[in-house]
């Protein structure tokens, strides 16, 4: 998969996004908001395009499929409505109330066909292969693997649309104009990744683009958020990466210290990699006067494992809750059926996250405690008790989000199992120098030849401690981008700052790797 167009790349920065930008201003300003809109829509098949093209047409499939569903659902929709209103003498008339209650089934029909065919797309690219795998496993006829890529974003504009089918079905939404349903589906800043933005709430934030100047104060802030979020990600997330990814491959070498230390880096490495993207997405969507919801809140400083979920992939949260937990009854149906639901979510979440037992075992893992804690906040007379313990739970829960990445990192449970196994095995000698050496970075170079760091033994495990320590500070003390951003003054000296960590970042980018969430 070609990686060219990611937000952390030279063709984006230095050539995309510029010609986004001024073609979206000019043509905006000189033939208005339609035309700007189209525009935007030709840039984010470009951007989609480059990592794979044939997958264009296959997202373009599933637009006009998902459309036609909708424009069936609002007909059906319009036409019980209208015979549902229609009396007669004393009362309703009976076949206008027979037709009304065949309409609404069926929409119900029409929606569970457009459900159906998006996730049979997302089950065939994504869950094909697992299927297939697991039925051989169990001494099914022998079936060969698919030879097939996962589309990037599937996952991402497959809910964005079936949220969109339902929202029809529920009134919540008028279906909108093709050009501004194609937008909240292809819209690149959020296309890969998210955020999954329902579109009862997103379509009606286009109603005004396009067609206005660029604001320089907002541009500035846009831009700084966007530089602090690429800071993340290719100083933070990909130092810790090349050390994860080693650690990973060598497992069979590694001793108890470099198990611990690959749980804490992968651990900072997916917060400064999701995080860095959240904030360059609303950066870069801020430039053209589209504001995204906030998708990442400081995680890590959660107290508990609910108040982790209202940090961590906010919008996924919201999805489920509206689309999976409340129709499933949510809470209303005993504390029995609650705890329930609650799991099933969470096992739907680890399932969406990857085709994997690990990430399946990760769900779960999360649903068990998630469930634990809501008998324990349920309780009388611990409220005084958690409001003590603030620092202890948060402590707790991060410890806890941590090993639980492990399998959601690792390639199977069984390498999951491995690593926790080299930590119990209380083989604790001196961490793997390799290890230690990715946090050598060039950026550094000066300051090892001056401490002399480069001639001892030690010099890169001091620098993997001062690195860590300092990302683990940031993470549980320091506030997150959007926080800083709405701060932000429009100074010379703010504006020199910002190009600096612009180019420190420029210059890091051939060692640049993939957003993680692009995977899932």
């Amino acid at each position: 998969m070609a990686v060219d167009m990611l937000f952390q790349s030279y063709i984006f920065v230095f050539l995309f996004l510029p010609v986004s930008l001024t073609g979206f201003y000019f043509i905006g300003n000189r033939w208005g908001g339609m035309a700007a809109k189209l525009w935007l829509i030709v840039m984010s098949l470009w951007f989609y395009g480059s990592f794979r093209i044939e997958y264009v047409f296959l997202l373009l499939l599933s637009i006009a499929f998902n459309y036609g569903m909708a424009g069936k659902l609002r007909k059906r929709k319009r036409n019980s409505g209208a015979a549902a209103g229609m009396e007669s003498g004393n009362g309703k008339n009976a076949e206008c109330c027979k037709e009304a209650e065949l309409g609404k089934r069926t929409a119900k029909r029409i929606l569970a066909a457009g459900i159906a065919g998006n996730l049979a797309l997302l089950f065939f690219f994504k869950y094909m292969n697992f299927f297939i795998g697991n039925w051989n496993a169990m001494g099914g006829r022998e079936l060969s693997l698919l030879h097939i890529a996962l589309p990037v974003g599937i996952s991402f504009f497959t809910f964005h649309q079936i949220s969109y089918l339902v929202d029809c079905f529920r009134g919540e939404v008028d279906g909108g104009h093709l050009v501004d349903y194609m937008l909240s589906v292809v819209y690149f800043p959020k296309l890969v990744e998210g955020p999954l933005v329902m579109p009862s709430e997103f379509l009606p934030r286009l109603a005004g683009v396009g067609g206005k100047k660029p604001d320089g104060e907002r541009m500035m802030r846009a831009s700084c958020l966007f530089i602090l979020g690429m800071l993340k990600k290719v100083i933070l997330a990909d130092t810790f990466g090349g050390a994860v990814d080693y650690g990973y491959a060598n497992l069979g070498i590694m001793h108890g210290w470099d198990g611990l230390l690959l749980i804490i880096f992968y651990t900072l490495q997916l917060y400064f990699d999701f995080s860095g993207y959240c904030d360059m997405a609303r950066g870069v969507s801020g430039m053209f006067g589209i504001e995204l919801p906030l998708n990442f809140n400081s995680p890590y400083k959660a107290r508990n494992i609910v108040d982790f979920w209202k940090r961590w992939h906010i919008t996924l949260n919201q999805f489920f809750t509206k689309y999976l937990y409340i129709p499933l009854g949510g809470n209303r149906k005993g504390k029995a059926r609650t705890y329930c639901n609650l799991l099933l979510v969470f096992l739907v979440s680890g399932i969406w996250h990857g085709a994997g037992w690990n990430f399946i075992l990760w769900g779960l893992l999360h649903g068990g405690l998630y469930v634990l804690t809501r008998m324990w906040q349920g309780r009388r007379g611990n409220q005084a008790l958690r409001g003590m313990a603030k620092a202890f739970g948060v402590f707790l829960t991060f410890c806890f989000v941590a090993c639980a990445w492990v399998y959601f990192r690792a390639e199977s449970v069984a390498q999951g199992n491995q690593l926790f196994r080299l930590i119990f095995a209380n083989d604790f000698v001196r961490v793997n120098r390799n290890l230690a050496g990715y946090f050598n970075l060039d950026e550094f170079w000066y300051i090892l030849k001056v401490l002399r760091l480069d001639r001892w033994e030690f010099g890169h495990y001091i620098l993997m401690a001062v690195f860590t320590a300092f990302s683990l500070l940031l993470v549980f003390l320091g506030k997150n981008a959007a926080e800083i951003g709405e701060k932000i003054k429009p100074r010379v000296w703010t504006a020199v700052l910002f190009a600096l960590l612009l180019l420190w970042c420029v210059l890091t980018f051939s060692n640049v790797s993939t957003f993680l969430y692009v995977n899932f």
